[in-house]
């Protein structure tokens, strides 16, 4: 299987800044679905007359700061994915190695 950006470069600061964008592509796809899922969930909820999604939403939200603080704090392809690439590129280019 082939992966969804491949890396053909040699240069390791662009394999760095390639894998740190498509982490960060990663979580904001995962804020969306947590966020459309758990609009539907709500709306069941009070359908049913209970407010019971507050525990889905409360538990995934966990694993969703979790997924944010490694991908953004710990981790030192659309034009979305372009433009993150470039700007860790820029990042790395600096001397900067944080996330």
């Amino acid at each position: 299987m082939t992966p969804l950006f491949p890396d053909h470069s040699r240069d390791p600061m662009e394999r760095l800044a390639r894998r740190r964008a498509h982490a960060k592509l990663g979580w904001y796809t995962h804020a969306c679905v947590y966020v459309l899922v758990n609009l539907v969930l709500v709306a069941i909820s009070a359908a049913s007359g209970r407010n019971w999604a507050i525990f889905p939403a409360l538990g995934w939200g966990l694993g969703l700061a979790i997924h944010g603080a490694v991908v953004f704090v710990l981790a030192g392809g659309t034009n979305l994915h372009e433009r993150m690439v470039q700007a860790e590129r820029e990042r790395l280019s600096r001397g900067g190695r944080g996330g």
